[in-house]
């Protein structure tokens, strides 16, 4: 199993990875299609959303990433400070003008359709895009799933994906160090006399040159610090109806005044963590530029983690944030290919859960851990996200998900100081808490896997 530190760190935009970022990208898709593999001009554009994408759209901004992507947009290039503009400008035509393409009525209010029935059978994102000739006659239509982490698929990829075939053809990339668990992990590293970060190296530089995989990760660590420090200096009210105010900046002020005054505050290592990760989400909320790690509801905590190795821990270099970023990417790739990192799929856990066993990990490698302890480290922040619900209120990625991100970020590190006092043998496998995690997002009733249908959502109706 083969999933690039690029699969995983990809610079994109809020509020979510799946439920933005995604359909964003599967529109575009789309517009491919129709430029080679459709006889005929399209001249009317039609989209539905269903599961998750449907019962929390509005509040993740769906229906704007499918316009965006209808235009042409990604997410990688898209300046978030265009986009309420240009959807604005679709809204008032009704006409799509893309390169290659004829011109395409597009109607948001009747050609998008929230379609609240039952989720479609491959995952709970998923959604259709089809084209009409000028007789209404149908030229094509596709169905897309986003999957987490900005990850999109086809209906035919999925079933594949789900037969096992695109497993067996990443093995087959001819990466030299391949794993699909931890334990085969563990095993190549002991075999081969390396750490997981270098195995890691070895598998992306199969695929790319070492300055394209330096330059890449320096430019995902220099998206993350982009972000926190604009979520650092903006307050205000995010938008979405729930008058959610921005608090890190009000935060990090007082810590740093705190800290001015010379008395030593024995809990500041939490709130520093908490500020950091809050920043980034807060900034994720506001539709900002952020980085999938590995999804945006989750994007804060590798971030502040990593800030706080960065600017806190003695000889931190970076070369030290590459090798944090590949032991990362290494154990998020084994939560997705054997679970998954969809808040739609599997709950919080798999999204918060997941985004802090890859920090526990990281954060442990760069602090000299072995390998035995880096699995460790992540399998003990992992089972302490067990059976953690997605319920966000009004749909929209604030409550609870800014704070919830800090904690994930305390958790990080606290299990990687726990994995560091010990010699790395512990009672319950990395793998084992994946594959509890995998089971208890199928038991986990779909009021909380981001339907706002039950928990806190639910409970504050007021909101």
């Amino acid at each position: 199993m083969f999933l690039s530190v690029f699969d995983m760190f990809k610079i994109g935009i809020g509020p979510s990875s799946s439920h933005t970022m995604g359909p964003m990208t599967a529109a575009n898709r789309f517009l491919d299609v129709l430029r080679t593999e459709v006889d005929g001009d399209p001249a009317h554009i039609g989209c539905s959303l269903h599961g998750s994408l449907a019962f929390t759209g509005k509040g993740h901004g769906t229906d704007r990433a499918v316009i965006l992507g209808l235009l042409g947009c990604s997410p990688a290039t898209l300046d978030p400070d265009e986009a309420e503009p240009r959807e604005r400008a679709l809204r008032e035509t009704c006409l799509l003008h893309n390169d290659g393409l004829p011109q395409m009525a597009f109607d948001p209010e009747t050609d998008l359709i929230f379609d609240y029935g039952p989720a479609l059978p491959g995952h709970a994102n998923g959604m259709k895009l089809w084209a009409l000739d000028a007789q209404g006659g149908s030229l094509v239509e596709r169905t897309y799933y986003s999957v987490g982490g900005g990850f999109v698929v086809e209906a035919a990829e999925m079933e594949e994906a789900q037969s096992g075939g695109l497993a067996e053809m990443r093995r087959e990339l001819g990466v030299p160090y391949p794993f699909g668990t931890s334990d085969e992990m563990l095993a190549l590293g002991e075999k081969n006399g390396l750490t997981i970060a270098q195995m890691k190296r070895a598998n992306e530089l199969a695929l790319r040159s070492e300055a394209e995989l330096d330059e890449g990760m320096d430019a995902i660590w220099d998206a993350m610090r982009g972000c926190m420090e604009r979520g650092l200096r903006i307050d205000g009210t995010l938008p979405g109806g729930l008058n959610v105010r921005r608090r890190a900046k009000a935060i990090r002020d007082a810590l740093v005044r705190e800290h001015g005054s010379n008395v030593a505050d024995p809990y500041s290592i939490n709130e520093w963590l908490s500020v950091y990760a809050m920043a980034v989400n807060e900034e994720n909320a506001g539709g900002g530029r952020v980085v999938t790690a590995p999804t945006n509801g989750a994007a804060g905590v590798i971030p502040a983690v990593l800030r706080w190795y960065f600017d806190h821990h003695p000889g931190a270099t970076k070369e030290g944030v590459r090798e944090f970023l590949l032991t990362a990417a290494a154990v998020g790739g084994l939560i997705k290919h054997n679970a998954s990192i969809s808040g739609a799929e599997v709950g919080c856990q798999g999204e918060v859960g997941s985004a802090s066993a890859m920090a526990a990990a990281g954060l442990t490698a760069v602090r000299g851990g072995t390998n035995a302890q880096i699995e460790n480290a992540a399998e003990i922040a992992l089972e302490h996200h067990l059976g953690m619900t997605c319920d966000p209120v009004g749909g929209l990625v604030q409550v609870p998900c800014i704070e919830r991100n800090g904690f994930g970020a305390v958790k990080a590190v606290t299990a990687s100081s726990l994995s560091l006092r010990g010699d790395g043998v512990h009672f319950v496998s990395l793998d084992a808490c994946i594959e509890t995690m995998r089971q208890t997002g199928i038991d986990l009733s779909d009021k909380y896997k981001e339907t706002s249908k039950g928990g806190l959502a639910l409970t504050l109706p007021a909101c």
